[in-house]
């Protein structure tokens, strides 16, 4: 048998050397991964008419975000008997699966032959109307669903969940989420680096932009109310009732009873805010969520909050450009006296909450120098 010997000092050396190399290693393959770095999955947890479907798009037309509007549609669609309450949980689970590219989850709600413009309002997306989704359009465009349904809708469905990979962010607005501790199991999953941005606008305004689209909404009313599948028209204000209360738990659980794992997770934005302040708070919720405004997107954004106001609009779910600060206040022109009063008794304390300041008389509310909106006080969230 040949036998080795080394001396002392090499064999030192050597165990040394190896010490050191090894912890390379673990540093390189253990080394934490900056937050700005990780994937990034944001819920724009709102109630509709409340300026959602803008936000969204201001998060749609970022090059580095996947965007989804309301994949829970589908979830709702397919078992429109059932209470929001009993859905919930499959509506979390929808949004957990998009929120990791897995469009699989789909199959239990659309045909098995089907294509992109399958999903609903799959055109908001610019993800979806642009390269490698669809080949017509460069990836840092800011695209419009008209044009992108023109040439953008045949294309495999399949494509979905190879594109929602290649994006840093992925971005779902949903309306159909009414408790916050339904969405504790995405905040304590390993695999989501999940947010939550909690939108909410002047109920008053809700009201009236609802009763412009009364036909589209009666579906999710009978949801809203449980009455087991029957369409409801919302004339005594009770679906607004539960939008509220519904408003009031989430930004009361997030405040005031908050666990530790919400903290930096939770943001409340509201529309007015936004509105009147667009660069500010776009740039806020962007922080947020760690991205940076480009110029385009600056430019895009002056323009849509700038346009010129279409009148009435009667489609449920079109964004168009126009004036949204005056829009935001259209409801003082519109809506009689008498129904703000109901509206206001209905939602009195998620409008006292929220800052918004009911108002005495049919005088009061048409006058224009009245504000009926209170400076937003910072939240002191009890993780602060």
């Amino acid at each position: 048998m040949v036998r080795l010997r080394f001396n002392g000092s090499l064999a030192m050396g050597l165990l040394l050397l190896q010490t050191v190399l090894l912890l390379i290693l673990y540093c390189k393959h253990n080394k934490p991964v900056a937050r700005t770095e990780a994937k990034v999955h944001l819920l724009i947890l709102s109630s509709w008419r409340s300026g959602s479907s803008f936000v969204g798009q201001i998060f749609s037309q970022h090059p580095k975000v996947f965007y989804l509007m309301e994949p829970a549609w589908h979830v709702w669609v397919s078992m429109f008997q059932n209470s929001a309450k009993v859905l919930h949980m499959a509506v979390r689970d929808l949004v957990r699966s998009v929120f990791l590219c897995d469009m699989s989850v789909f199959d239990a709600y659309m045909p098995k032959q089907r294509n992109v413009s399958t999903l609903f309002q799959w055109a908001t997306s610019r993800a979806l109307c642009t390269d490698p989704a669809c080949k017509i359009f460069e990836r840092d465009h800011i695209t419009n669903e008209s044009s992108c349904k023109t040439v953008c809708g045949k294309y495999p469905f399949d494509n979905i969940e190879q594109v929602c990979s290649m994006y840093s962010h992925v971005v779902i607005k949903e309306v159909r989420f009414f408790d916050l501790k339904v969405l504790y199991p995405l905040l304590n999953d390993p695999s989501l680096n999940f947010k939550v941005i909690h939108l909410v606008r002047d109920p008053r305004a809700v009201a009236k932009s609802r009763e412009q689209s009364r036909k589209a909404f009666m579906r999710d009313n009978g949801i809203v109310l449980n009455t087991n599948g029957t369409k409801v028209d919302d004339i005594k204000y009770e679906v607004i009732q539960e939008i509220c209360r519904s408003h009031v738990q989430i930004y009361e659980t997030a405040t005031y009873k908050a666990p530790s794992f919400l903290k930096d997770r939770y943001m409340l934005v509201r529309y007015e805010d936004v509105v009147q302040e667009p660069l500010k708070e776009i740039m806020q919720m962007y922080e947020f969520a760690h991205l940076q405004l480009t110029p385009k997107l600056k430019k895009w954004i002056h323009n849509i909050t700038h346009g010129q106001s279409p009148g009435n609009r009667k489609e449920a779910f079109v964004i168009t450009s126009r004036n949204a600060a005056n829009v935001s206040q259209a409801w003082r022109n519109i809506l009689s006296f008498e129904k703000v009063k109901k509206i206001q008794n209905v939602c009195k304390g998620a409008m006292k909450m929220l800052g918004y300041l009911p108002v005495d008389s049919m005088s009061e509310q048409e006058d224009l120098s009245i504000d009926v909106v209170l400076p937003r006080k910072r939240s002191q969230f009890s993780w602060l």
